[in-house]
């Protein structure tokens, strides 16, 4: 039975990993993941996967690095992703991974106009989510944790936008049946967004009453861990239940 990819971008701030996880840590708990059925990859650190086709399927984490910088770890990705869409691998990518495929099929990826989009915020499905089974078992309106300074801008030909924020249009992308990525992170929980701006705040003490509002905010986020949930069960990836700790 092949692996699903779990293409690590990035790692989280070194006092998130040593009070929270990890990046890879975050996804394998919050999308119920089974370690054995996961072959995780830091592209990042230098680390190369094996061709699409020996997957069964690829999860893309978050970056603190900018798509636009277009390093060369990434452009690598990048072209592993668009020989991944040739074959129709199943795809789920986040923030950063959201953003890494929209430029890999020719989209525009930029910083926000509005700068950086932070919090547990509200995200709104759009007409064309209710033909896509991936989405149907959720609400047209829910929270999600969110943090990035640069978005999906332009989504490249063929992509259909399926949600947006009141600040970015594009929550939420469709590439056909078999890649789905959002802006949001569904792997984080409500203590790991709290951490998250809990770590601005110190970086940016001019914006820490903005972000002690944003905290009293935060929260969980079922409906969005869901859509990570679904994706990793449907390669029967997931924990048993007897393992869900």
């Amino acid at each position: 039975m092949k692996p699903l990819l779990l293409m690590q971008t990035g790692d989280a701030p070194q006092m998130i990993q040593q009070e929270q996880a990890n990046f890879e840590q975050m996804f394998l708990k919050q999308g119920n993941i089974d370690a054995d059925r996961v072959h995780i990859v830091h592209v990042l650190a230098g680390e190369t996967p094996l061709p699409p086709e020996d997957y069964c399927g690829v999860v893309i984490t978050g970056s603190a690095a900018m798509v636009t910088e277009r390093l060369p770890w990434s452009e690598r990705a990048a072209e592993w992703l668009r020989q991944a869409m040739q074959i129709n691998l199943p795809i789920f990518g986040v923030c950063y991974g959201h953003q890494l495929l929209a430029y890999a099929l020719g989209g525009e990826v930029g910083y926000h106009p509005q700068g950086m989009e932070v919090g547990t915020l509200e995200i709104e499905l759009l007409p064309a989510a209710r033909s896509d089974k991936r989405l149907a078992s959720l609400p047209a309106r829910f929270n999600v944790n969110l943090i990035h300074a640069q978005s999906v801008l332009t989504p490249p030909p063929g992509a259909e936008v399926l949600a947006r924020s009141q600040q970015d249009a594009c929550q939420i992308l469709r590439y056909g049946d078999n890649a789905l990525t959002t802006q949001f992170h569904p792997e984080f929980n409500g203590a790991i967004m709290q951490r998250y701006l809990s770590w601005l705040s110190e970086l940016e003490p001019a914006k820490q009453k903005i972000y002690q509002i944003k905290q009293q905010q935060v929260s969980d986020t079922p409906f969005s861990q869901l859509l990570l949930q679904d994706f990793v069960a449907s390669f029967g990836a997931q924990q048993s239940l007897a393992g869900v700790g």
